[in-house]
Formats: structure tokens, C-alpha cells, sequence
């Protein structure tokens, strides 16, 4: 019998569908989480302390009316707490740390922003499931585009300098006295930066094939004061100039390309003989089986919509999507003309991995 004539059990099906009210609920708070964000809301919360939404609508000059009921729904999805005997609204420590601290390293609203971004594209994404799959980056809103810096740089800014660096071998002392650096698939240059700030006597170069991150990339190193020692260029992963760097670094790009072999070969010919290269991908296990967690649902919704339609549009289209094993990873590596490769360190959402020739 076909499934959609089973009965379907009574219990089974409630709970299915408490579990489907929680996501409808998340859906809808993604855009409430960005307009809180574009408008100050979770500032001003943050600053003033218990509120009434008439107090936090004058401070952000918004309506009363619509700021009630956006507080609402915050107190409702656990965003903000609610005094209900003094009928005020306030963020506690950590509620603060996740919404209106734009420099901690938990800080959401630009994955929220990234979002928005890519559900904008829905109709190009429908056509491209509907054909060949195909669609590049740079088809996208620039919501998408700015969600994806403000969503990673606090991550990198947390653990890049702090844990990553020093994981690798011999790397650090390399920057501190005065390395070669590419950063492949920069984006708008988050991680370029943040390293350019860090090892003042390092040069630094930042390559991406989308032209309008770029000139972005370029203007975030003007007013962080490193652009005497960063260059950014439009190239793609395959073919970016220059020989000799002592550090590659690929910050959550190498799954996106469509030639993954053919950017490896070249990151291979591109390095110093007693380079490295890191490669920080997500956080994923070794089967579909071992994905099937909040993690894996979030990176395989985002590989859906963003990452492997990207992989697609671009020569030969071999995508390996947001959770490709260490394994997948490690076989193109080794094929590439690589001979180490190892998982140098973690966090909860990232693989680091430190590969030499």
C-alpha cells in the first residue's frame, strides 16, 4: 500500500506535528530576528535594561504598536524574557551575547540575514532543481552576501588566531616573522583581515571569484588599517597567481567550488615546499547516518540551497556539498599530490585541517 493510504498512528503523528509548530514557529522568527537587528531593538534592549515596548519605541523611534507585538513573539521563542508582574521586557547576559553583541563570537542575527538572502532566490532555485541544479553565488541578494561575513567573522575572530594557528605546525612562528599568505575563496575578506591584524610583519593576498566581495574585502581592510599589507583580486580557485606562499587557507569555500581536484592541484603547485595549506570546512561525520543531528540539518539546508547548486554552475560541477566526509576530503587531497593530511583541530561547527605536501 502506498504510504500516503497508511493510517497514520495517532501518537506518532502529534508529535510529528508539535515537531513541525517548533520549525514554523523558527521560520517565522527569521525575519523578526532581522528586523530586530536592522532597527536597533536588541541594543537598545540590551542597554536599557527592563522596558516597556512604548520605552524601546521611543529610544528607537519605531511603532509602539508593532514593537508589542515583536517583543512578543521574541519572549515567545525565548529571545527575551518577559516580567508579566511589571509587564517590561528585558535581555539577560546571555540573550545580549547572542542578538545585540556584534563581537562575540555567538552572535546569530547574520545567519539570519544570510537566510532571507538565499530564500529570496527561491524561484532560481526551484528552476535550477528543475533543470541542471546550476546556480552561482553570485546569483544571490547581497543580503546573503553580508549575512555570510557577519554570520562567520565572529567565529573567526573567536578561534582563528586563538586556536586554529596555533594547531598548525610550525605556522605561527612562520607569521610572526614574516610569511606569504593567500586566503582562497575570501569572500569579504573577514579571515584575510582578521590574520593581517594579527601578524603585522605577513603579507597577505585574499582571492575570490566574486567581483563585488572583492571590492568589499578591499574596503573592510581600509578602515581595520591593514590595506599597506593585504591585496584582494577576482580569481578563481583554480588559477590564482603566484608561487612560493608559505600559508593557503580556504576559510568554508572548498566545498562550494566546482572543481575541487583542480583547486587543490593548484593550491599544491602554488605552495612553498615547506608550506601548508588550511582547509576549514563544517562539521561533519562520515555517513548520511552520522549527519542526522541539528548540525547536519543546518548545513545540509544551507548546502541546498547555496552551496551545491554553486559547486554545479561551475566546471566540471563535481559538488561535494556542506558535509563532505574527512575522507571524501582527504581522497581529493591525496590525489591532488599532497602526502599529509590530518584533522588539526575542531569546534562544534568547524574541521581544521592541516595538509602539506
Amino acid at each position: 500500500m502506498p504510504t500516503a493510504m497508511v493510517p497514520a498512528d495517532p501518537v506518532r503523528l502529534e508529535l510529528f506535528l508539535g515537531r513541525a509548530v517548533q520549525d514554523m514557529g523558527a521560520a517565522m522568527s527569521a525575519p523578526l530576528v532581522v528586523l530586530g537587528d536592522r532597527l536597533g531593538l536588541y541594543r537598545a534592549l540590551a542597554d536599557r535594561g527592563p522596558t516597556t515596548p512604548e520605552e524601546l519605541a521611543a529610544e528607537t523611534k519605531t511603532a509602539p504598536r508593532l514593537v508589542r507585538e515583536w517583543l512578543n513573539a521574541q519572549a515567545a521563542a525565548g529571545n527575551v524574557d518577559y516580567d508579566a508582574a511589571k509587564s517590561r521586557y528585558t535581555l539577560n547576559p546571555e540573550q545580549a551575547f547572542c542578538f545585540a553583541d556584534e563581537s562575540s563570537p555567538a552572535f546569530l542575527p547574520g545567519f539570519y540575514q544570510l537566510c532571507l538572502g538565499a530564500t529570496r532566490s527561491l524561484d532560481q532555485i526551484t528552476s535550477a532543481m528543475r533543470g541542471s541544479g546550476a546556480l552561482p553565488w553570485s546569483a544571490h541578494e547581497p543580503d546573503l552576501f553580508m549575512g555570510t561575513e557577519r554570520f562567520f567573522r565572529p567565529g573567526y575572530a573567536a578561534h582563528l588566531t586563538n586556536a586554529w594557528i596555533p594547531a598548525l605546525d610550525g605556522v605561527q612562528a612562520k607569521l610572526e616573522a614574516g610569511a606569504r599568505v593567500a586566503d582562497v575563496g575570501c569572500g569579504h575578506g573577514a579571515s584575510t583581515v582578521l590574520l593581517a591584524r594579527a601578524f603585522p610583519n605577513s603579507r597577505f593576498v585574499g582571492y575570490d571569484n566574486h567581483g563585488e566581495s572583492i571590492e568589499t574585502a578591499r574596503q573592510r581592510a581600509r578602515a581595520a588599517g591593514v590595506a599597506e599589507r593585504t591585496h584582494f583580486s577576482t580569481e578563481s580557485a583554480q588559477d590564482f597567481p603566484g608561487v612560493g606562499y608559505d600559508l593557503i587557507a580556504c576559510f568554508d569555500s572548498f566545498h562550494d567550488m566546482g572543481d575541487p581536484l583542480g583547486a587543490a592541484q593548484h593550491v599544491r603547485e602554488a605552495l612553498a615546499p615547506s608550506g601548508t595549506w588550511m582547509l576549514v570546512e563544517p562539521m561533519a561525520g562520515e555517513s548520511v547516518n552520522a549527519n542526522l543531528n541539528p548540525i547536519g540539518r543546518l548545513f545540509y539546508s544551507v548546502s541546498t540551497l547555496l552551496c551545491t547548486p554553486n559547486g554545479l554552475s561551475q566546471s566540471p560541477g563535481r559538488a561535494l556539498g556542506a558535509q563532505a566526509s574527512d575522507a571524501e576530503i582527504r581522497a581529493i587531497v591525496i590525489a591532488a599530490g599532497f602526502k599529509r593530511f590530518r584533522r588539526a583541530t575542531e569546534t562544534p561547527f568547524n574541521r581544521i585541517f592541516e595538509i602539506r605536501p
